[in-house]
């Protein structure tokens, strides 16, 4: 598994992995070095994929918006990222691999596994694929352009530059391979029917009826539990001492403004649990590494930045959300939960004041009918089976594999 990206990247191809070992697959997975130890404590292989991504997309503040030098410098930065995980890519599949599972800011993947005569099938946890029925997840931008808008700006967007095709081309000539564009390797893929499994649950998400057969909604990889964790005597206490208190975090892109939270839940009338950030008063605690599976559903709602991996996490809790999003996938995620009823209009990173963020948080614990709509949607996602997908995936290709070589 190839998994470039922050946690929320890492954590759900981890518990996928756990799960095919179960049913008797050796998993591999690639990732940043800060993620290793989420790797192995899940069962498999560690792989390292150089690099640290979070330093480069993390947003400082509330209302800031990047200058054009800024953009250009996050840019090379990206390429250069990229270019070192392309690296770690292929030492990683030399080492020994069937087939390669990759996520969507790893095609060059893709070209790993021509050179090495094996298979790759994409395993993303966003729906990147161009569709009429939502907006282009590429732009960063949970607007509506209507169906025919959607599906050419999607298009059009998949198609324009990115910071992974120098690292691919290059490979492609290192390795011996034919020049061939990551966008005419899309198209190709594309024209094959070829495999991409999404980590995205189909309550959430329905599987757009324009997706090619090839493009499979599975269901959530949930990361892997923890059985060894145990929260501290002061977490407890503190969810003790009051009501439910609300969760606010906002993953690896954005820095937690600690007094701003604090405006936020005392204008709301809550108690506020805060992942980073070192307070602790009778209505606010600071918390580092909890998992999300055991914190949310002791929560009267979360408040977090609408990352694909924290949105499962808050929807499987029951929990009503307020969505905070940053940039890329994020937005459509905050508009889902919207749509679904699960949490109010989200308030876009860029726009956060305390006052805006405090009278969301109001709406989103005081509305009976979020907790509600969000508590049957929990039901529907408990029963999907995200893995089962990957499974018959992977069982079709060992088959077909076989037959070949029959």
């Amino acid at each position: 598994m190839v998994a470039p990206g922050t946690r929320g990247d890492v954590a759900p191809m981890a518990g996928l992995g756990r799960r095919l070992q179960e049913h008797g697959f050796e998993v591999t997975v690639a990732a940043n070095p800060a993620y290793a130890q989420l790797v192995v404590s899940s069962g498999c292989g560690y792989s390292p994929l150089p690099g640290d991504l979070t330093r480069i997309i993390t947003r400082t503040a509330p209302g800031t918006k990047p200058a054009m030098g800024d953009l250009a410098t996050t840019w090379r930065a990206l390429g250069e990222y990229m270019d070192r995980a392309a690296t770690g890519t292929l030492a990683a599949a030399e080492a020994g691999a069937d087939v390669i599972l990759a996520n969507s800011v790893a095609p060059y993947a893709y070209d790993v596994a021509e050179a090495l005569g094996i298979p790759a099938v994409g395993a993303h946890l966003q729906p990147v694929e161009p569709s009429a029925d939502y907006p282009p997840v590429l732009m960063g931008s949970a607007r509506d352009l209507g169906k025919l808008g959607n599906r050419i700006v999607g298009e059009r967007a998949l198609a324009g530059p990115a910071p992974y095709d120098a690292p691919g081309a290059r490979l492609r000539r290192e390795l011996g391979l034919p020049k061939l564009s990551r966008r005419a390797a899309d198209r190709r893929r594309r024209r094959r029917n070829a495999t991409v499994l999404h980590g995205i649950s189909p309550t959430v998400l329905p599987r757009p009826a324009d997706w090619h057969p090839g493009l499979v909604m599975a269901g959530y990889w949930w990361p892997p539990s923890r059985p060894e964790w145990g929260p501290d005597a002061e977490l407890v206490d503190f969810l003790a001492a009051g009501p439910a208190p609300v969760f606010v975090g906002f993953g690896s892109g954005a820095a937690l403004d600690v007094e701003l939270v604090l405006q936020a839940a005392r204008r709301a009338g809550v108690r506020v649990v805060m992942q980073g950030g070192s307070v602790r008063e009778d209505d606010a605690l600071g918390v580092g590494d909890v998992p999300h599976e055991w914190l949310f559903p002791r929560m009267a709602a979360v408040v977090h930045h609408a990352g694909s991996g924290t949105t499962a996490a808050g929807l499987r809790a029951g929990v009503p959300t307020v969505c905070v999003p940053v940039f890329t996938d994020q937005p459509l995620w905050a508009s889902r939960i919207a749509a679904l009823g699960a949490g109010p209009r989200p308030v876009p990173f860029r726009d956060l004041t305390a006052e805006r963020l405090g009278d969301a948080i109001a709406k989103a614990v005081r509305s009976p009918s979020y907790a509600s709509r969000a508590r049957l949607l929990a039901g529907r996602i408990a029963a999907e089976d995200g893995t089962g997908p990957v499974l018959q995936a992977l069982t079709q290709l060992s088959s077909s594999r076989a037959r070949l070589q029959g």
